[in-house]
């Protein structure tokens, strides 16, 4: 087995023997994929030649198999890779001259990528990526092409093309930046018919190309060029001092990671409301060691005003990032908070400019001007993206950003991709086509909702609707191991997200599990705080968190148990409202806050005192919120009643009580599931509907309250019950 470095080699020969030629493709992508230091998240892509049958001829023929548009080659199945008659693709060629104006960034350039239709083998439906030329215009039977730190590092260096002569000593040939597509692939095949024995080819600003006919030496040869290069960049970052002197040496201390999170938590609301004026934004947050370094270098300004060198990093992190020059150490967060409003108008005015600078007849309107990655020393680098996933991912291709930097100003002097051809890339009209072709947001896309109560019962049943249109869910339960349980289900059901694993990049995805103590003003404003800074803020809550205290034998109420029961159905509610308004007072969003209360609320009945007033005060509770917390919030509940089946309120115990009380006959011995049947049963006889009502029922209610669906309404009081006339208001 190879020995490297600064790359993982997986290859394994029995497992590749037992694949055919196309799984062998899909084996290759994959592990090439595992390793961040070979490719990022979504980049690259890699081909394999091979002779099928043809299924209009029967003859055999030679097919091109690619990594399709879009996907990742780590997670790629063979679905992901396009099929292409490799004569069809030659045959392009001539289509390519024979068009008016051809050469690079041309209309002609984009009009053949339409063409690679014209290609495809048995109707394999998987659109072709725009690097398709590169695969099929070179010789080699399987070709690699990676984004690895240490290749853009020299491909985004000063003198490229000859620090490529140096390391390589020859075994590496050079192409200057050129668009993907066409135009480059000819470039490529003009390199190889010049030197036949040429292997590889380094994409200046991109990144690099290798092949070979047989696919674990190719596999080998990207592995060994890649740790070449970062066994160079090595050598001579430990030259000049290693950490000690990157990025020009430190300039600002790092804060105790308590005081850190402290001052991230009391920032983030606010600036997640800055960035989401035109759409909501969901957060991640870096501050490892490598993130750190950089953002306290003395040359972080420098490197971040220049932005970032490869296409595939500035589509997720924009043209340059936003760096707000804070000292922790002299400066609190009232000064950051100043500091980074004054940079925000800057970096909007800067994007428009660049906008108006670079922008042609036919551009697309211009996008949001907000940055997505913001820098700010002593704390580390904040990402946004339209979900999780994305925030992630954009914080991971900074991080690749940063090691190119880290990179290339250890050999040379590193330079970024010059703002035209940025923008061209950008605005690229097949770029914005496939964003066109996206299908549409779920409807709570983009929405962080806290649903407390969600370890169980109606809280768990809205947490898993809610999250099926879209939303992040943060499951709150004074039982945290319920909590966790339902997050669990929901990452388990909808994925954790795309991230890399123990790069400083905060780990959640579309759900995650919190303890909470909605009767304890500190545990709240703990479980909210967490919340920011996992997500970058919150948008709906969802208390469904109650209790239900019958009387004693004789009638009686313990003054304890009456206490308890308004602290958790009154107080509880008030709390949470009271501390989330302050967040969302920073945050300046839209947002809803969702209580529950009970159709006992309006009807007087024996056994429930403490419980029924305790509703009541809800339901006022609600009107006053509703007046208090507006215009930005509303506030809204659902009154549940008769939910039986599934729900906390009715353990064991309580189902017995409540058949005895009704003359429901059972036996003591009878099953739970049995005796809560009998009782749901009975209740639904009384309702108009004649139907039991479940946990889904209230779940729906909390669905629409959230949504922008009734948006003129607050204050209001839906009740779920079946029909209870006595619960009618009057």
């Amino acid at each position: 087995m190879p020995d490297y470095k600064h790359v993982t080699y997986y290859w394994d020969d029995s497992h590749a023997a037992s694949l055919d030629a196309v799984g062998r493709l899909v084996y290759r992508s994959n592990i090439l994929g595992a390793d961040q230091r070979i490719t990022n998240t979504g980049g690259g892509n890699t081909s394999s030649k091979i002779i099928e049958t043809d299924p209009l001829t029967g003859q055999q023929t030679e097919v091109l198999w690619v990594k399709g548009s879009g996907g990742d080659l780590r997670t790629s199945k063979r679905e992901n890779f396009s099929s292409l008659y490799q004569n069809k693709l030659i045959g392009l060629k001539s289509v390519y001259a024979n068009k008016p104006g051809n050469g690079l960034k041309t209309p002609a350039e984009d009009e053949m990528v339409g063409m690679y239709f014209h290609t495809t083998f048995n109707l394999n439906p998987r659109p072709s990526s725009i690097d398709t030329p590169l695969h099929s215009f070179l010789t080699g039977k399987h070709v690699d092409h990676m984004h690895p730190n240490a290749i853009i590092a020299i491909a985004a260096s000063k003198n490229c093309q000859a620090l490529t002569k140096e390391i390589f000593e020859g075994e590496m040939e050079y192409v200057p930046w050129m668009r993907p597509g066409f135009e480059l692939g000819l470039a490529m095949e003009a390199i190889e018919k010049e030197k036949p024995s040429t292997q590889a080819i380094m994409m200046g600003q991109h990144g690099f190309i290798s092949w070979d006919d047989d696919d674990k030496k190719c596999y080998e040869l990207t592995l060994r060029l890649i740790d070449k290069a970062a066994e160079y960049i090595q050598q001579k970052y430990d030259a000049k001092g290693g950490d000690a002197t990157a990025f020009g040496g430190q300039k600002y201390q790092t804060l105790p990671e308590q005081q850190r999170s402290a001052t991230l938590a009391g920032i983030l609301p606010w600036l997640r409301g800055q960035v989401s004026q035109q759409k909501r934004f969901i957060g991640t947050i870096q501050d490892d060691e490598k993130i750190l370094r950089f953002v306290n270098s003395a040359d972080a300004p420098r490197l971040a005003e220049l932005g970032t060198s490869c296409p595939d990093h500035f589509l997720r992190t924009k043209i340059k990032p936003l760096y707000v020059a804070w000292d922790p150490q002299s400066e609190d967060a009232a000064a950051l908070k100043q500091k980074l409003t004054a940079a925000l108008v800057e970096y909007r005015e800067d994007y428009a400019k660049y906008y108006e600078t670079c922008k042609h007849d036919n551009s697309p309107a211009m996008r949001d001007p907000n940055p997505t990655v913001v820098l700010i020393p002593g704390l580390g680098m904040i990402s946004w993206g339209k979900d999780k996933s994305e925030s992630r991912v954009t914080a991971e291709f900074y991080n690749c950003a940063v090691e190119v930097m880290r990179g290339a100003e250890a050999i040379d002097t590193y330079i970024s991709l010059p703002q035209q051809e940025a923008f061209d890339i950008e605005y690229w009209l097949l770029e914005e086509a496939k964003l066109q072709r996206m299908p549409a947001e779920k409807e709570l896309a983009r929405q962080t909702i806290i649903v407390i109560g969600a370890g169980s019962g109606i809280g768990k049943e809205t947490a898993h609707r809610l999250v099926k249109d879209g939303a992040h869910l943060v499951c709150v339960d004074l039982n945290k191991d319920a909590a966790e349980a339902t997050a669990k289900e929901i990452t388990d059901k909808y994925g954790s997200g795309i991230g890399v694993a123990g790069s400083g990049i905060s780990g959640c995805g579309p759900a995650i599990g919190l303890g909470g103590n909605i009767t304890d003003r500190a545990s709240i404003r703990e479980m909210l705080d967490q919340v920011s800074l996992a997500y970058g803020g919150f948008d709906h809550i969802c208390v469904t968190a109650g209790i239900f205290v019958p009387s004693d034998i004789t009638g009686h109420i313990p003054d304890d148990k009456w206490a308890l029961t308004y602290n958790i159905n009154v107080t509880g509610s008030y709390l949470v409202a009271d501390e989330a308004f302050k967040s969302w007072k920073e945050q300046g969003l839209k947002c809803n806050l969702v209580l529950t209360t009970s159709a006992n609320g309006a009807v007087s009945k024996k056994g429930s005192l403490a419980y029924d007033t305790s509703k009541a005060a809800a339901n006022h509770l609600v009107r006053e919120l509703a007046i208090e917390l507006s215009p930005l919030i509303r506030v809204n509940a659902v009154a549940p009643a008769t939910v039986v089946q599934g729900s906390a309120m009715f353990p064991r115990e309580r189902v017995i009580g409540s058949l005895a009380k009704y003359d429901i006959p059972f036996t003591e011995d009878e099953e739970t599931e049995s005796l809560v049947s009998k009782l749901a049963e009975f209740y639904a006889d009384r309702t108009l509907t004649k139907s039991p009502i479940t946990p889904a029922d209230q779940a729906e209610a909390y669905f629409v309250f959230v949504t922008n669906r009734l948006s003129k309404s607050t204050g209001q009081i839906i009740t779920v019950d079946g029909g209870l006339h006595e619960a009618f208001l009057r």
